[in-house]
């Protein structure tokens, strides 16, 4: 049976470590340290890399030197300096048992890509738990489309989130929606989930449509807020997404 498992790393990411009988694989290593401790001499089958930044692939120098043979698998981009192989949509990985999609979603970056399979998805920083990533580089409209496909995906998808903002996230996710009665039970568990020191990830594409905002511009309570908070309805679903980012992104 798979396991799955986030490895912390810096004050508030995570690595990805996905493991089935002899394959393993470790997604956006940031950091080498915490990989290394956790694999001891183990090695994995593949490195993906979804973005660009820092935080996310700090790691692969000290990883390739250590594993030449690894492929690593990253967006065609050449701010990232250390990859075997460039994807883009449509590209198809095959890893062990694994055969994931290759998914462009830009918004938070503009070459940013998650990786999907067998309802399992690692989306970087483009969709996180009550959250999404902030606009970097793309458009409202971008990371729209971007977080819609993933929203699209079945409900039982895992989703793997390289943050735990969940916390934080619910404090903005009440104050927009605060009658949201799936998000209140959300919220619980997540307190609950802290205070033991647990991660509140992976969460589902399901629990996500229900409870976060961002996947929920277009119901009725949440335009309502916004038409208070701008003196106006918004035009279009762009317009209201771009006033909840920007509201985010205000939010203390």
């Amino acid at each position: 049976m798979a396991r799955l498992e986030p490895i912390p790393a810096y004050q508030d990411n995570y690595i990805w470590f996905l493991q089935d009988g002899e394959s393993s694989i470790v997604v956006d290593p940031g950091d080498a340290a915490p990989v290394l401790a956790r694999l001891g001499d183990a090695r994995p089958n593949a490195i993906l890399i979804t973005h660009h930044h820092w935080d996310h692939i700090d790691g692969l120098p000290e990883l390739h030197a250590r594993w030449p043979d690894v492929p690593i698998f990253a967006p065609d981009d050449p701010r990232i300096a250390i990859a075997t192989h460039r994807v883009t949509e449509g590209d198809v990985v095959e890893i062990g048992p694994w055969r994931f999609d290759v998914l462009a979603v830009p918004g938070h970056t503009l070459s940013h890509i998650a990786y999907s399979t067998d309802q399992l998805l690692f989306c970087g920083d483009t969709l996180f738990s009550l959250g999404c990533g902030r606009l970097f580089e793309g458009t409202p409209a971008q990371m729209l489309a971007s977080l819609d496909r993933l929203a699209a995906l079945p409900g039982d998808t895992t989703v793997c989130c390289t943050h735990e903002y969940t916390a934080s996230n619910a404090r903005f996710a009440l104050a927009v929606d605060p009658a949201n009665a799936a998000l209140q039970r959300r919220v619980e568990d997540v307190a609950a989930l802290r205070g033991r020191g647990e991660p509140t990830l992976p969460t589902t594409i399901a629990s996500e449509r229900a409870c976060n905002p961002f996947l929920r511009s277009d119901a009725p309570e949440i335009r309502s807020m916004l038409e208070q908070r701008l003196g106006h309805s918004p035009a279009d679903r762009v317009e209201a997404f771009a006033a909840l980012r920007s509201w985010k992104d205000d939010f203390r």
